[in-house]
């Protein structure tokens, strides 16, 4: 498949993709993701290995768009909910094995 990341042009199929992350240790994920095998590897850190170009030189939407056309998952990563402080009052109770009345 034809796919124009950060101004140029690749021919992307899922096996090459597929080769060029074999024994790629995924970093930590902090936003998007692909998923390329069993693991979560983030979009940017993907891009990088299939194109050679510097994460800075595109963005990560070019990235997802083209591995969702290959047929790969990609996910956000979930917001986080806020824990408020009484959620954390009650969680350190627990902890300690005490009951917190409120």
């Amino acid at each position: 498949m034809r796919c124009v990341i950060a101004r140029f042009p690749f021919e992307l199929t899922k096996s090459g993709v597929l080769e060029s992350m074999k024994g790629i240790k995924p970093e930590q994920v902090m936003g998007e993701s692909v998923i390329i095998g069993r693991r979560h590897y983030p979009v940017k850190q993907v891009g990088q290995v299939i194109t050679r170009q510097d994460r800075r030189d595109f963005s990560a939407d070019e990235v997802r768009r083209a591995m969702t056309k290959l047929g790969f998952t990609c996910r956000a990563l979930p917001k986080a909910v806020p824990v408020g402080i009484l959620g954390s009052l009650r969680q350190a109770s627990a902890m300690l094995g005490t009951s917190m009345s409120v």
